[in-house]
This record gives structure tokens, sequence and C-alpha cells, in this order.
């Protein structure tokens, strides 16, 4: 079959013209490693649900996100454009941050809004919550949000209990902050959140969601975010003590089952066949917590550095009688997800450069990646440095290197904060074909072949550098305690004070 008529086929097969439009469902966990599922090898994690989203979908094992922290990575997620171009960085949005994700920013729910479809986030957002609430979901194009609007850890928890009956949260998190919120829409519905009754909460929305939307007759975007396995892990009652692997196997158990309960409901209203559900995580392990920090398999490293255990993510797409089940070892990114669904939905792409490419054809024909490099920043990237890594086909290039906090405690050097910044010229270059572990950099010294590669890198990275404009810097707007979400406004004295 000629691509031509494949690309028919497609648009027949997903009824783009048709009153049949497919549903979206897009699972994001959070500091997962890409040793972490059973589906990924992982001895003692239980994953049945996410094992059989792979087992009959489309399990990827090169597949990254954009950078190896939170809130730059949802960013890139959600409008198919590198953080820099929006200004999402250095760093992680706060409870009191200034900035966000800059709202003319186009989001992959405001791209279909306009053909109809009902969109919906539940979940953690971290991608500001602003004055008013005005960097919100509800202000990015989704019709209904429940959630927290940041990282969970992000305000005292030392007094919260994170498992049953009464087990507190492992750690302090950020003292000094307001207790975490759980929002509805544009309102505080609770604070501090209930860790033991989240989840469930959670899976009643998102499930809610998908029944409402069939009922009207509405094709449906719906983005779940999660807040496992991030730390302090927690889990109800249904999931505690479940796993072998302890508070980190029972928090991504409990992600698991609502994974579960929402393909159920697909089931049971019988759109499991109509809809695309991908599956991925912002980031790497967070190393630094050891058994509760989450795994990152053969790959180097962890969360906040550009080696691969930071960026190189689990990924699964899934499709009954679409996607056909299998492996593949094509370079993909979150980046892509957004121009994918806009193909598929029939849907116009934003006016904006993407860093994205639509890959249908590697879904649906087992054809080959439209991507052929991924571009590596770091946590704080500037334009006089530019990018860290680059890869290009098979190979990845280090300029430089540095290791986080977030990657302590392993026994490899290069990972903690204590490896600093370190500058290469020439770069390292590794095959990541024949050694995914980045130990083995290859020497250019009498190696015209790999003196070739480093040339045609180096002739990418300039071309994209060139074109690379960073947008007004988000995150460096700073902080206003005043701005943090607080249900009973006014009170005093707070932080203390927001509570209900």
């Amino acid at each position: 079959m000629t691509y031509s008529l494949f690309n028919c086929f497609v648009l027949c097969l997903f009824c783009v013209c048709s009153s049949s439009p497919p549903n979206f469902v897009l699972l994001f966990a959070d500091d997962l490693g890409f040793g972490d599922l059973g589906c990924y090898g992982h001895p003692s994690s239980l994953t049945p649900n996410l094992d059989r989203l792979a087992a009959g979908g489309l399990r990827f094992t090169d597949f990254y996100s954009t950078s190896p922290v939170c809130s730059p990575s949802r960013a890139s997620l959600l409008t198919g454009r590198y953080q820099t171009r929006s200004g999402i960085f250095p760093g992680v949005f706060y409870p009191g941050s200034i900035g966000g994700l800059p709202l003319n920013e186009t989001t992959i729910a405001e791209v279909l809004k306009p053909l109809g479809y009902a969109t919906a986030a539940v979940g953690k957002w971290h991608l500001g919550y602003g004055a008013n609430g005005r960097f919100l979901p509800t202000k990015q194009g989704f019709d209904q949000y429940l959630g927290i609007p940041y990282s969970h850890d992000q305000g005292p928890c030392h007094n919260l209990t994170c498992f049953p009956p009464d087990v507190k949260c492992f750690g302090l998190c950020d003292v000094g902050a307001v207790t975490v919120p759980l929002v509805h829409n544009d309102n505080i519905k609770q604070q501090p959140a209930n860790f033991l009754d989240l989840e469930r909460a959670y899976s009643d929305f998102a499930t809610n969601f998908i029944v409402t939307s069939v009922k009207e007759k509405q094709p449906f975007f719906l983005y779940y975010p999660s807040h496992h396995t991030h730390y302090p892990q927690y889990a109800g009652t249904g999931a505690a003590g479940r796993s072998l692997r302890g508070p980190f196997g029972d928090s991504l158990y409990e992600f698991d089952s609502t994974i579960g309960n929402l393909m159920t409901t697909l089931e049971k209203m019988g759109v499991i066949n109509n809809t695309f559900v991908f599956f991925t995580a912002d980031n790497g392990p967070e190393l630094m917590r050891m058994s509760r920090g989450g795994n990152s398999g053969p790959l180097k490293c962890g969360k906040g550095t550009t080696y691969e255990g930071g960026m190189r993510e689990p990924a699964i797409a899934f499709w009954p009688g679409v996607i056909t089940p299998g492996v593949t070892h094509e370079m993909a990114s979150t980046l892509d997800i957004l121009p994918t669904i806009a193909r598929l939905a029939g849907a116009e792409l934003p006016p904006v450069i993407l860093d994205g490419f639509d890959m249908t054809d590697l879904l649906f024909h087992k054809g080959k990646s439209k991507r052929e490099a991924m571009m590596f920043y770091p946590t704080d990237p500037n334009e006089e440095r530019g990018l860290f890594a680059l890869r290009l086909g098979k190979y990845k290039a280090h300029f430089y290197t540095r290791g986080a906090t977030h990657s302590a405690t392993t026994p490899d050097h290069d990972c903690p904060g204590f490896a600093v910044l370190k500058a290469h010229d020439p770069p390292l270059i590794f095959d990541l074909e024949a050694d995914p572990s980045e130990r083995y950099p290859l020497p250019p010294e009498g190696r015209p072949d790999i003196q070739a590669v480093l040339a045609q890198i180096e002739k990418v990275k300039a071309q994209f550098e060139a074109n690379m404009v960073f947008g007004e810097n988000q995150i460096s707007k700073g902080e206003d305690p005043n701005l943090e979400p607080c249900c009973t406004p006014g009170c005093s004295p707070k932080p203390t004070c927001c509570h209900c």
C-alpha cells in the first residue's frame, strides 16, 4: 500500500469526516523510571493493567520526554513545543509562582475544542496556579478539572496520612507553604487533600466524565497526569500493602488500578474500539529516594539529569483493532502527541513552530518515525550554553554533563549533585543501541565514521539552535506567598489557617 493510500485509509478508518471522531485518553505518570513497570522488566512491580495495555498495544523502547523535571516536561507534552519556547524554565512551578504556562500557548485540549470535544484534566497540573487561578486547566482548554494544581510534596506533609490506617507521609515535604489543595474546576474543594481518598476521587471523576460524554454523544479528551509515583508515595485501602515493592509499589499499583477502571469504563460504554489511549511519564526516577524513588533499569542516572535515565520513558500506545500489538525501537517523544492527536481528529495545528511529528505511520503502519533527532535541555537551559546533549539516530552526543541531587545515592559518580557541570569538546558520543547505559564513549580518534557522525550532529545542533527563540522566562518571575491557594482567603495566620 502506498503512503498516500495509507493516509486515505487512516482518515477513513478513524471517521474524521463522520459523526464518530475518535476519543483520546492520555495517561501521564510522575517520576516513573524506564525500569519500573512489569512490562518493562521489573520483577516485583504489580502493574497488571499497564501490562495488558503493553501486550495489546505498541510498546516503545526509545521514547523521550523533553525535560528531566516536571513542569517543563508537562508544557511540552500539552503544546508539542520544547519548554524553552514557552519559557517554562528553570526548574518547576511552586504554589506561589507568579508565572505559568502562557495563555497564548495552544494545548491539546484547545486544538480539539473547535471540533466539539469534551475535555477534562484530572490529577497533577503543575503548569502554574497564579492570581485567582489564572493558569489552571480551565483556562487552557479543559472544560473540567479535579486535582492538586502542583506537586503534592509542595506543602507540609509530615502530619498528613499517606497510608491506612494512619501511616504518616514519609519526610517533611515543603514546610512553610499552604497544605496542598484539591481543586475542582476553579474552586478549592478540600485543603489539605485527603491522600487516602484522592485516587478514588480521581477515578470516579474520570469515569463519570467518560460516561457522560458517551451518553451525550460527544467525543472526548481525558488527560490524567497522576501524582503517582512521586514522593511522598501514598495509597488508599484498595492498594496499600498489595505490592511486594513496598510504598513505591503500592503507589504504582493504585495508579495502575485507576487505569484499569478507565479501561473497563471504555469497554462498558462501547467506545474502547474508537479510543486512542497513550501512556508515558514526565521524567525519570528520583533516585535520591532510594527504594522509594523508582528504577531507571539499564539506563544511566535519573531525574534531573540529561542522561538517558532522566528523560527516556516507558510508553505504550493502545487502540484495539487499529494498533497492531508489538514493540517499536523507533524514536519518539511527548512532543509528537499533539500533532498525532490533531491528525487523528482532523484538527488544525496551531499556527506556531511545533517540535513534534505526526506518529500515525509509526503507530498504524509499522512505519519509520519522522523523528530523526532528540534534543536534551537541562533543568536550567540558557541560550549561551544551548543543548546539553543531542541524539541523532542511534548516536547520542553530550556537549555538557552534570549530575543532580534528584539522582543522588547511586554508585555511579556521574549521577549525584556533586558531579559538577563539565563541558566536552569534542562531545562524548555513545551508540545507544549497543550501549544504552552510556558507559562506553566512542573514541573519535582514528574513526572517520564517528567523526562524520559528530560533524552531522554538530550541523543538526547548529540548525536547531539557530531557530530556537527562548520565550519569556516564567519560573524566574518568582513567587508571591499571597498567590498560594487558600480555601479561606484573607484568613490569619497564613498558611496554617488555610484549612477546609
